[in-house]
């Protein structure tokens, strides 16, 4: 089987308690496009926000979600723990969200020659990598 896709991006979806700041962290700093918020079907609201042709999802269910996967270094648990952006304004980005308030846990780096990353943490501890290609 192939997936055949009618659209050429991918549609994020990340659950939250903390809808108010994760929201404010996407669409205020990052810059993120926000449309009208949805009633979420299992109950709650789906906040979403368009990074160019991707819909990034922001879930708070009601009642609130249960457990959290643990913040910190991609290496500490398994699961989607990180997502990437392709950008051409790597620097700008990353000075912006320091100041900010987001945490970088990444400073900007070559991760090899011609690829340069930095890797910020989003308000509930996802960390969001962008990457620019010389």
């Amino acid at each position: 089987m192939v997936v055949k896709l009618s659209k050429g991006a991918i549609d994020l979806g990340i659950v939250t308690n903390n809808a108010e700041a994760m929201v404010a962290f996407y669409r205020d700093l990052l810059g993120f496009e926000e449309e009208p918020s949805t009633p979420f079907p299992m109950g709650g609201t789906m906040y979403r926000l368009w990074c160019g042709d991707s819909l990034i999802k922001i879930v708070a269910p009601e009642p609130g979600a249960g457990e959290s996967p643990p913040p910190g270094p991609i290496a500490r648990a398994t699961g989607y723990r990180y997502w990437t952006m392709r950008v051409d304004n790597l620097e700008e980005i990353m000075a912006e969200c320091e100041q900010g308030g987001a945490k970088v846990v990444v400073p900007v780096t070559e991760a090899r020659p011609g690829v340069t990353i930095g890797m910020v943490e989003d308000p509930d501890g996802n960390w969001v990598e962008f990457v620019r290609y010389s």
